[in-house]
């Protein structure tokens, strides 16, 4: 069992992760708290193995928090405000959760951090589950990507399509559109093929987004996407790979 501290000054969402932990077998609530002082004198006392802790709180914020607890709990960041995820990630965080936090999203959170805490428990579940830990990896794994302001670490399962204009690019999420330089073939090879593919000139889709594909268009979530003469074939191919 991975004991767990959440620390948050929104009762609310206190309520949440305190639910969401109740539901996963290898987490055990040992206490959740608005006080992020009385969350790190636990911390240093020892017994807590895995703190979910918001960033901005008025007595002490969650990446303070972090540098004073010096490591002596694995740490995921919750928080509404993605600007706080490379120094979070800087900090050595284990993950880095944004809200509102879908139950499924924490739950791969939480897989990530038994990995880090269990190791023995984690490989123990690769040999068992082959196909669920390749899912998991998928599920964990990530690019950083250079923005106008900062640099930005983005999921692949959160990638729907992307879409290529001129001399940048804009990666579509659920949540938001990021815009970085670069180019559309170095973001082609940087992603799995097993899961991305390219389509067009200026589109790049992932497999698991498709809602449905009509003629020579694919539509994802509200967006009508054209396939390529050029593409044509190898993505009829990829889709016919997956027995759709």
């Amino acid at each position: 069992m991975i004991k767990c501290l959440v620390v948050d000054d929104e009762p609310l969402a206190l309520h949440i992760l305190e639910d969401y932990i109740s539901k996963v077998p290898f987490l055990e609530l040992v206490k959740a708290t608005t006080n992020p002082i009385e969350a790190l004198t636990l911390v240093q006392d020892g017994g807590i193995d895995l703190v979910f802790l918001d960033v901005q709180m008025p007595e002490l914020t969650g990446l303070q928090f972090l540098k004073i607890s010096n490591g002596r709990a694995k740490v995921i960041l919750t928080t509404a405000y993605p600007q706080y995820a490379l120094e979070g990630y800087e900090l050595d965080v284990v993950d880095y959760l944004l809200k509102p936090i879908a139950f499924d999203r924490f739950f791969k959170s939480a897989q990530k951090a038994q990995t880090v805490i269990n190791p023995a428990v984690a490989k123990a579940a690769v040999k068992e589950e082959p196909q669920q830990a390749q899912y998991d990896d998928f599920m964990s794994d990530f690019i950083f990507v250079k923005t106008e302001h900062k640099i930005q670490k983005v999921y692949l399962h959160d990638i729907m399509f992307i879409e290529g204009l001129k001399d940048y690019i804009s990666i579509f999420t659920p949540e938001e559109r990021i815009i970085t330089l670069q180019n559309m073939k170095k973001m082609e090879d940087a992603l799995p093929e097993k899961h991305f593919i390219r389509v067009h000139k200026s589109y790049i889709v992932a497999l698991n987004k498709i809602d449905s594909i009509e003629r020579s268009r694919i539509s994802i979530a509200d967006k009508v996407i054209p396939i390529g003469d050029t593409y044509r074939d190898a993505f009829f191919d990829k889709i016919e790979d997956k027995n759709i």
